[in-house]
């Protein structure tokens, strides 16, 4: 049986309930009198808008008004929300409870692959919504499915605080049993890996010189004498080599669970340059469950997240560029972002700037695909 996010404030839901339904639980900020649009129809308009490429509540709300009597009523709308309509409102809106709601979805939406499930752990700042005169923006913590591609769980980071504590948070929020997590070198804190691996789960920690000390220490392990996995890649005018050694842990490793401990080196050659990068990684994953072509594969799976998340939000999305950045608006736009990179995803699309395109030229294309999730 697949593991599914727990959290305390939302059911689970069934893998037949659909997206549309459950937008309805999410919780309405607005007083109930005088409220003239359902929350659960502005958010299916705003997913559906997102999927027809729309970038702000502008251009949200001008599809919205596009759209026939008859298509805002499956949405179970009267009439089209405008655009101070849905920037007042997302701008109060739980973004917590949006975030844990979807993420629950999208959960059951993804399967076990070989026994296990594979998150991809990292943050990244929405630059455009950086406000005066501090000059803040918010970071926020994602956990992206390596297979599936989709975003299982966000939360943002708190106000004098950083990535590293909200990172525990949002792992908080799932049964990690048998479950891998992969994080960069911020989080290679004992900390960290005792809360992965005391909620079931199995950790993959890279190891560069921000831990100076520890990198030291794995540098000097006698890999000359560990035989070697290699993989070559070919491609873009270029030749990536990845070679993997792979021993058990020494005992002087502090890390909870730590099983294994293995040296990753990255070499890059172009007709000009040829470049060399050495990291270093601990695991809490055993040799049967974890032997070196696994454990490398894992690794480069990490990176999907910058690739297929925050690039896409980035220069598909054009996410930096966007001026959204009243109350919980920018969280909320980065949300709907989310959730759209998602569903493409698992209707098996890989290039998501075609696939929003193709979704932009007949509107009924974005509801069908929000009404059938």
């Amino acid at each position: 049986m697949p593991s599914s996010p727990i959290t305390d404030s939302v059911a689970q839901p069934e893998r037949a309930t659909r997206l549309l339904d459950l937008l309805a639980t999410v919780p309405d900020p607005r007083d109930p009198r005088g409220v003239r649009y359902r929350l659960s129809g502005m958010l299916a308009v705003a997913v559906s808008a997102v999927l027809a490429g729309a970038r702000s509540f502008a251009a949200i709300g001008e599809w919205a008004a596009d759209l026939s009597s008859q298509q805002l009523c499956g949405l179970g709308l009267g009439a089209a929300p405008e655009e101070s309509t849905l920037r007042k409102l997302f701008a109060r809106l739980g973004a917590d409870a949006l975030d844990r709601v979807l993420g629950a979805w999208l959960w059951t939406r993804t399967e076990v692959v070989e026994g296990r499930r594979v998150i991809a752990v990292d943050g990244k700042t929405v630059r455009g919504a950086r406000t005066r005169p501090d000059g803040t923006a918010p970071h926020l913590v994602a956990a992206f499915d390596h297979d599936a591609g989709v975003v299982l769980g966000q939360l943002a980071v708190a106000a004098k605080s950083n990535e590293i504590p909200c990172v525990r948070d949002l792992l908080a929020c799932f049964d990690l049993t048998d479950t891998i997590v992969t994080l960069d070198a911020m989080h290679t804190k004992t900390d960290t890996a005792t809360a992965i691996t005391g909620a079931g789960g199995h950790y993959v920690l890279t190891v560069k010189g921000n831990t100076p000390t520890l990198r030291r220490k794995l540098k000097a392990l006698p890999w000359k004498d560990i035989p070697a996995h290699s993989v070559t890649q070919t491609g873009h005018g270029r030749r990536v080599t990845r070679t993997i050694k792979v021993a058990a842990v020494p005992d002087w490793i502090e890390f909870a669970g730590a099983a294994q401990v293995a040296q990753l080196r990255r070499t890059v050659t172009t007709k000009r340059h040829k470049t060399v990068e050495v990291v270093y990684l601990i695991t809490s994953a055993d040799p049967p469950s974890a032997p070196p072509a696994t454990l490398a594969a894992w690794v480069q799976g990490h990176w999907a997240i910058e690739d297929k998340l925050h690039w896409v939000r980035d220069v598909t999305f054009g996410e930096d560029d966007s001026q959204v950045r009243t109350g919980q608006a920018p969280r909320v736009m980065a949300t709907l972002r989310n959730t759209v990179i998602s569903l493409l995803r698992l209707a098996g699309w890989d290039n998501i700037a075609k696939a929003l395109r193709h979704h932009a030229r007949d509107p009924d294309r974005a509801l069908t695909c929000l009404l059938t999730c």
